[in-house]
């Protein structure tokens, strides 16, 4: 929070050169500002949709981050852990733009079942609005509308329509602020952001202004000449003034004329003024009644030259407003203060300062938990940043050191927060002295956060949520690049940095495992070195401590020689696992950076997180390749040749779990044709593997023995029954004539086979079916028979190919059939990488996938 807070808010460019548009001139030559721009609609919707706060990210320039461009209505310290978003980060905002859609999240539960890490991060109750911000007809950011999550609910439909017109405000102004670029058709690409958030206030509540008049008092003659605001305050007309003092005095209450006959005195004395106040007579109430309005005077005595007359120069002001509020606010029992949006103290009663045991002036303008050291435990801030990012009240119970306790209740709006301190009785379990030192006894039922016992550091929330972030993203990381991805996509965006290396020992030297942003071959150098070679990234490791260098001077000084790229600060993180080493995290800013000591922190803890991540992935990748290779050996290496016909074989496997299953296929000759094969036994682990295995060679053993298809899937499904190893499995088992092109089918369970015919129309062929293998030992299979003509294609498949998360198996089944029909059968090699291209790029397969290909010639 703390380095948030040191960066002014100040204009930034849109997709201007360097670091954050240098010049203040986007590429396009536009001098437009990407405020002034995003400014008005960014507020309107924040109207529209009755929000409190707004966010708008834009596209980084290297189109690997969301950077936040524009926040209103929330402190831009809260939101520093998300100033960077990666795209393909699993968060709300990235969703929004990958998607291209609207998104909302009326409360804290929706956003914690979608987004769970978003919700590590803001543990707070809120409701969110992502609408992507478009230009030139593409996503080039996204839109967020922060909602308070107690406010009466709304559907999607609803929220995209609030939103739209904002929306629509956003394109047209970014299209002309990009399309500056002589002879461009769209400017869409031009749109982007690398800097700072630039932060904009909502517009303020209507309130009474404060009224100020100034006069020159001629001492020596008593005359008076106000101009017409001092008048005003008065309550004289213009033309009744006669310019004395009497006439000013007759409308000062009697009983504060002391008061301002004792100005007279205070300027010939000290020669000047200082908050003398008074009431004067108030004609606008009416009635007939007598009304007073309190008015101070301020001044300082000058004189015209040699022999003039002394003048005092003032100023009256309107004491109605805000003085006379603090005033009261003085009087009351409890203690009273004020925090900016950014967490800083604006206002403290005195009552406030005896509670809280520090001075108004040594808290003004700082965070309370920065000088009360008491408070600094990080649980104290969370406070705030639940009141700010929820805009609800928020009340909890703090013990002070001397061992009495304190109830603190927050009342927040967008622009700030006012706090009550009062002295309160212990939470249940705990007891309080009174000011006369007596007991106070329990009190059921209050809540309480208790100080720790000793100094703490002074660590900050938005730091310990990067540790939080990283954890909750982590457990779901199972290889070894899942850990590197999700470390790349976490730190860059979150600290900033432009580049990251990740690598890992073995044998005693260094390996890459990962890098992001580096020049080509720059890392080559690098690769294999010995762990007593003189890096700064082997140091890191080997003596197990951080370093971080702010400037290629401070890296040089530290390593003579060491080669540079276009990075200016580095951090070199050691990562170990349980005691033992497992590799360093490196780390490059493309322009001098100070680490301060929560980024230092957060970095080292960082660090530990991927080190222990990386070695259980290490682990389950070594399991995992050793599953793999026990089903690849139960695969057949090669396919038969067998005249007449052309095969061919796919197998992928699932990208979830242990990546193993129990799908295979085959071709197996008999003394009456080929018997083409396909099966999956349920479930994915090395025992589905195993009985895979059995249930291969089985079908194996009986095919050759020459057995008809109906005997060979009765056999193996009282054979799987006998196992009792508690799966089951789908089979399809063809026996084909290549002379003929006659065939006798099984089905037992499994997706019916689709047949490509020569005139390139293609079927699912109706089999008679029978239920899975170890269902029923006892169970009776049908066959159906066919024939093939010359140049049809036969192709057998597991439900992995045809099923897909959110869909149903006739719809993956129609979609094949279509791949089959659409694709020319000259070769089966390029006909069955067709008919699996969608799976093989499919990012998540949660089933393995098998097809076996026949072409009957």
């Amino acid at each position: 929070m703390d380095e948030a807070a040191a960066v002014p808010d100040g204009p930034r460019s849109l997709g201007g050169p360097g670091r954050g548009g240098g010049d203040g001139r986007a590429r396009t030559g536009d001098t437009g500002r990407v405020e002034d721009a995003l400014t008005a609609p960014l507020i309107a919707a924040v109207r529209d949709l009755g929000g409190y706060g707004g966010l708008v990210y834009l596209r980084s320039r290297d189109r690997r981050s969301l950077v936040l461009a524009l926040v209103t209505g929330v402190p831009r310290s809260l939101l520093r852990s998300w100033w960077r978003v990666p795209m393909s980060g699993a968060l709300p905002m990235a969703e929004a733009y990958r998607r291209d859609e609207t998104l909302w999240l009326p409360d804290e539960r929706a956003t914690m079942v979608r987004f769970p890490h978003f919700t590590a991060g803001l543990p707070y109750s809120f409701g969110s609005a992502y609408q992507p911000v478009r230009a030139g007809g593409e996503a080039v950011g996204v839109l967020v509308v922060l909602r308070s999550a107690a406010r009466s609910p709304m559907d999607t439909e609803a929220v995209d329509r609030a939103l739209r017109p904002a929306e629509r405000d956003m394109e047209q102004r970014l299209g002309r602020l990009a399309a500056g670029r002589s002879g461009s058709g769209s400017g869409a690409y031009q749109v982007e952001y690398d800097d700072e958030p630039v932060g904009v206030r909502l517009p303020t509540a209507a309130v009474h202004p404060v009224r100020v008049g100034l006069l020159d008092w001629d001492l020596d003659s008593d005359r008076c000449t106000p101009d017409d605001e001092a008048l005003a305050l008065l309550g004289i007309a213009g033309a009744d003034f006669d310019g004395t003092m009497a006439a000013v005095e007759a409308r000062v209450s009697p009983d504060d004329l002391h008061e301002l006959r004792a100005s007279r005195q205070d300027a010939l004395t000290h020669g000047r003024v200082r908050s003398r106040r008074f009431r004067v007579r108030d004609e606008a109430v009416g009635g007939g009644k007598i009304s007073y309005r309190p008015v101070e005077l301020w001044g300082h005595l000058v004189r015209g030259g040699t022999g003039s007359a002394r003048i005092l120069v003032g100023a009256l002001v309107d004491a109605a407003g805000g003085l006379t509020a603090a005033e009261a606010a003085e009087r009351l029992p409890d203690g009273l203060f004020s925090l900016d949006q950014d967490g800083r103290v604006t206002y403290g009663n005195r009552r406030c300062e005896e509670l809280l045991g520090a001075g108004r002036e040594e808290l003004l303008g700082r965070y309370p938990w920065e000088v009360i050291t008491w408070l600094r435990d990080p649980a104290y801030e969370d406070r705030y940043r639940a009141a700010m990012l929820s805009q609800e009240q928020v009340s909890f119970l703090v013990r002070h050191p001397a061992g009495n306790w304190l109830s603190f209740v927050l009342y927040p709006d967008v622009h700030g927060l006012t706090g009550r301190v009062h002295p309160t009785v212990p939470p249940t379990g705990g007891e309080a002295r009174r000011e006369d030192g007596s007991s106070a006894g329990p009190v059921p039922g209050a809540a309480a956060v208790a100080p720790p016992p000793g100094p703490v550091a002074a660590a900050r929330a938005g730091a310990l949520y990067h540790v939080v972030q990283m954890a909750s993203v982590l457990t779901e990381a199972v290889t070894v690049q899942d850990v590197c991805r999700a470390v790349s996509e976490q730190l860059l965006p979150a600290f900033g940095a432009r580049e990251l290396a990740l690598y890992t020992v073995r044998e005693g030297r260094m390996y890459l495992q990962w890098e992001s942003g580096y020049p080509e071959g720059f890392l080559t150098q690098f690769e294999g070195v010995a762990l007593d070679t003189h890096l700064p990234g082997v140091h890191a490791l080997t003596t197990r401590l951080p370093l971080f260098f702010e400037s290629p001077e401070d890296l040089s000084v530290a390593y003579p020689g060491i080669a540079l790229d276009r990075m200016h600060a580095w951090s070199f993180l050691p990562l170990i696992a349980s005691g033992h080493p497992v590799g360093s995290c490196i780390l490059g800013w493309d322009a001098p950076h100070r680490f301060t000591a929560d980024e230092r922190s957060a970095l080292t803890a960082l660090s530990g997180l991927a080190a222990q991540a990386m070695e259980r992935a290490r682990l389950y990748d070594s399991e995992s390749a050793v599953a793999r290779g026990l089903q690849e050996g139960l695969l057949p290496h090669r396919l038969p040749a067998v005249e007449g016909l052309r095969t061919t074989g796919r197998y992928l496997p699932g990208t979830q779990g242990m990546a193993i299953g129990g799908d295979w296929y085959d071709v197996i000759t008999t003394g009456r044709g080929v018997a083409l094969v396909i099966g999956d036994v349920e479930g994915h682990s090395v025992g589905a593997a195993a009985v895979m295995g059995q249930l291969r060679s089985a079908v194996h053993a009986f095919a050759a023995s020459e057995r008809p298809p109906q005997e060979v899937i009765t056999h193996t499904n009282r054979l799987l029954a006998e196992l009792e190893s508690d799966v089951f499995a789908t089979c399809c088992y063809i026996e084909l004539d290549p002379r003929t092109g006659r065939a006798l089918a099984v089905r037992a369970g499994h997706p019916p086979p689709l047949l490509r015919h020569p005139d390139g129309r293609a079927e699912p062929l109706d089999l008679v079916g029978g239920v899975m293998l170890g269902v029923q030992p006892d169970s009776v299979y049908p066959v159906t028979a066919l024939t093939l003509a010359p140049g049809s294609v036969l192709a057998l498949y597991t439900d992995g190919l045809v099923e897909q998360p959110g869909s149903d198996i006739e719809t993956g089944i129609e979609e094949v059939r279509r791949a089959l029909a659409d694709t020319p059968a000259d070769s089966v090699e390029h006909l069955a990488d067709r008919l699996v291209r969608t799976a093989r790029r499919a990012p998540e397969r949660p089933d393995d996938v098998a097809l076996l290909l026949t072409a009957y010639r």
